[in-house]
């Protein structure tokens, strides 16, 4: 069955920056569109950046030019590199692919942003 399992949340100053990242597995990775969502407490969950099977990028415009989306197919693994990160940026981080019609989830990832 299709799994994703996302790692690298934690707390950080204002500032700062993490690295987060996601490994696949029950599906064909190479072929799939990846992305990150995130949900702050009593928001709506936000799609930030995605990544294509050929490797085009999407940003939402609350990351664009501070987060970096990238693949690595031998690893399985997409990852979310996070700098100049806000208190805003403080939200439950989630991995996601859609596979025949079907919307995948990691159990997601916290991070918190202190000022």
């Amino acid at each position: 069955q299709v799994q994703l399992v996302e790692s690298g949340g934690g707390t950080v100053q204002s500032g700062g920056s993490l690295r987060l990242s996601c490994t696949a597995s029950g599906f064909t990775f190479s072929r799939a569109a990846m992305n990150w969502y995130r949900q702050a407490p009593g928001k709506a969950r936000e799609h930030i950046a995605g990544i294509t099977n050929v490797y085009d990028t999407y940003y939402s415009d609350s990351v664009k030019g501070r987060f970096t989306i990238s693949r690595d197919n031998a690893k399985n693994t997409v990852s979310l590199q996070m700098n100049s990160l806000k208190p805003e940026d403080t939200a439950v981080y989630y991995c996601q692919t859609l596979i025949a019609t079907v919307h995948h989830w990691g159990q997601g990832t916290q991070v918190t942003v202190s000022s």
